[in-house]
């Protein structure tokens, strides 16, 4: 299989001076960087692919004999190159303190969380901890207005006896003798293409470089243990039933001292006993009597801030919608509100005295008192239409 064009490979043209090619490059990196795409084949294939580019183009006397001669001419002084083994992952890492401007280390180590494992400055891998997820109810006046909620959260937490280290004191480490303190250990098996050097996590210490001669008698050397955390979380107004909100770094412990995982939130929605909410905008069912719609009245009714009061004007139809401006719930991250609307519902008595009765009887011949055809002939929904357009 015919390797690709260096320059294709950066998007760079053939006569790109040295700047553009490191920033091309630099593009490259993060993009298939493998902790930004773990367990992605096809990203760390093309992720050594742009090292193997950047390591030709960036160097003169090997770009221009790749110039003269193409790939036959950047294998001499690369050692196989891509696919050749000459160049495994440490190799690549160590372009990144001329490239990234950093140590040497990756620069994804303060850019991610990186995905089971992530790199350490020392360029050994750590662990990261589990996400952990976690419900939380909450009534419409707290999603309303938001809410800060101190919750107990049972998890992994780092070890209280070795903090975190898993060894029973500081004597109890040793340099792993698989690796030799490195992290990774590398396999080198010839080929057509000649020799190929592939690099893995050591077995024998996971990665981490040393070994435990004496583990901690509380965790047993994993370096966390059970427990339980009193987690403060800040919800923002508006949020909805369904969705979850993020905290990084506050899931469960990381084994021997690795990243922590992050808690993951999901909003739970309390109903309320006489408020019902429809998006931004808060329903509310009012039941007045029929003396009262058609005289009018000053009526109180719940809201989520507390009580409100609203004017019925005389003759008051049974499905009027009137809007309370700014009662509803906001947004996510915006100062924009609902509004909550109520509607009129026609209270009708079931039991009348005799007194009650013969005096509706006289009003029933009154020609007020009779309903006019097609008055009341949208339904609540019709009307709810017209309200929103």
């Amino acid at each position: 299989m015919s390797k690709r064009d260096y320059y294709d490979i950066l998007g760079v043209s053939k006569g790109a001076p040295a700047d553009e090619i490191k920033k091309a490059y630099r593009k490259q990196a993060i993009k298939f960087h493998p902790d930004k795409n773990p367990d992605d084949k096809s990203a760390e294939d093309k992720f050594k692919e742009a090292a193997e580019a950047y390591e030709v183009l960036s160097n003169p006397e090997k770009k221009q004999r790749y110039d003269q001669f193409g790939h036959a001419g950047s294998q001499s002084g690369f050692g196989g190159g891509y696919g050749g083994g000459g160049m495994n992952m440490e190799d690549i890492f160590s372009q990144f303190g001329d490239v990234f401007g950093g140590g040497g280390g990756s620069p994804f180590d303060s850019f991610f969380g990186g995905g089971g494992q992530s790199r350490s400055s020392g360029g050994r891998r750590v662990q990261k901890g589990t996400n952990l997820r976690i419900k939380v109810k909450l009534t419409l006046e707290e999603i309303a207005n938001g809410v800060e909620k101190k919750i107990k959260v049972n998890k992994q937490i780092v070890c209280t006896t070795c903090d975190g280290t898993g060894a029973k004191d500081k004597n109890s480490f040793s340099t792993c003798k698989t690796c030799g303190g490195q992290g990774a250990v590398r396999r080198v098996t010839n080929t057509i293409l000649g020799q190929m050097q592939t690099t893995s996590t050591c077995p024998t210490c996971n990665g981490e470089g040393t070994t435990i001669s004496s583990k901690c008698n509380t965790c047993h050397g994993d370096g966390v243990m059970r427990g339980e955390e009193t987690i403060s979380i800040n919800i923002p107004a508006g949020v909805s039933e369904g969705m979850q909100l993020s905290m990084s770094g506050k899931g469960n412990a990381a084994p021997r001292g690795g990243v922590p995982g992050d808690l993951i939130i999901l909003v739970e929605e309390i109903l309320h006993e006489s408020l019902k909410r429809e998006g931004i905008n808060i329903i509310y069912d009012l039941h007045v009597s029929f003396v009262d719609a058609t005289l009018g009245a000053s009526i109180e009714v719940p809201t989520i801030d507390g009580k409100a009061r609203i004017k019925l004007d005389p003759g008051t139809q049974g499905g009027k919608i009137l809007r309370l401006k700014g009662k509803g719930i906001p947004e996510v991250n915006s100062y924009h509100k609902g509004d909550q609307l109520v509607q009129v519902n026609i209270w009708t008595p079931k039991i009348l005295n005799n007194e009650e009765r013969e005096l509706l009887e006289k009003l029933k011949e009154s020609q007020n008192f009779k309903p006019s055809p097609g008055k009341n002939e949208k339904s609540f929904f019709d009307r709810m239409k017209e309200y929103f357009e």
